[in-house]
């Protein structure tokens, strides 16, 4: 439990290219990523290119351990209007196709769109249109040999509560669907132990981050509210075995400040590791 594999999101550079990151990442002792499909950092519709990143990715002896998926307001896969969701789904497939070439293990995809509340019946067309291209999006990624993972979105958009997300994956086909923890989504929520909870049937990966309650900051783990003792506990009770992403934001500057990412790594296998000896041994 306290190997608990911990990398980082590359997003954290989205605005800049991979190609100027790769190595700081590396530097910092980060071995494991998350790619960020952001075009400015990698352009997942040039093929070429992202070969050129897998090249470079295996060069400095990373591992592309997930791919995410891109997300805009244009990039709605749940649309009823086939003029949008047509595209959408095209670029996903893209991107898909680009996880595979770098060899990622996980594509993380966000099963809604960007942007607030739906009404009611509304809403309930969408999600079935959502099924209908996870669907479609499952098999193309089956067959590129990458799994598809859902991230629980914030809690004001569509599929950023735990409803929503067990909805999605009894209504859609395949059983080979994970289920990526965003912490910082959860804990906006107002209730991250009972989100851990409902989806930990699913739970194949984590998007770490921080926050005080109030907005989505993407600190590093430690710095904001979210009681991690608590939450690693949780992990370690439900048997949790997949790897943890930090993603954190980047300051004003377009600077990371790796020594907190790496303070937060620390932080985490430290709780990991006391909550093994409790359970082996019991309380202190």
């Amino acid at each position: 439990m306290s190997d608990w594999p911990i990398g980082i999101s590359t997003g954290c550079f989205y605005q800049r290219s991979i190609f100027d990151c790769l190595e700081q990442v590396r530097d910092a002792g980060f071995t494991i990523i998350e790619i960020c499909s952001f075009p400015a950092h990698l352009d997942y519709r040039d093929l070429g290119l992202v070969k050129r990143a897998s090249q470079r990715i295996r060069e400095l002896h990373l591992e592309p351990y997930s791919f995410h998926a891109p997300f805009a307001d244009h990039i709605d896969i749940t649309s009823l209007d086939p003029a949008v969701r047509g595209p959408a789904v095209i670029a996903v497939e893209q991107a898909a196709a680009a996880a595979a070439e770098l060899g990622a293990h996980y594509f993380v995809i966000h099963p809604g769109p960007e942007r607030s509340p739906i009404p009611g019946e509304e809403r309930l067309r969408r999600m079935e249109t959502a099924a209908d291209s996870l669907n479609h999006l499952v098999r193309r990624c089956r067959e590129l040999g990458t799994a598809l993972v859902l991230e629980n979105m914030l809690p004001h958009l569509f599929f950023g509560h735990a409803k929503d997300i067990l909805w999605i994956l009894g209504a859609i086909n395949a059983c080979d669907v994970g289920i990526c923890l965003d912490t910082g989504h959860a804990y906006l929520s107002g209730d991250l132990p009972t989100i851990v909870h409902k989806l930990s049937g699913h739970l194949w990966m984590v998007h770490a981050s921080d926050n005080y309650g109030s907005r989505d900051d993407h600190s590093p783990p430690g710095n904001g509210s979210i009681d991690w003792s608590a939450l690693v506990a949780q992990l370690a009770r439900l048997r949790f075995e997949g790897n943890i992403i930090l993603e954190i934001a980047a300051d004003a500057s377009g600077n990371v400040d790796f020594d907190a990412a790496q303070r937060s790594r620390k932080y985490l296998h430290e709780l990991a590791g006391r909550q093994e000896l409790s359970q082996r041994f019991g309380p202190a």
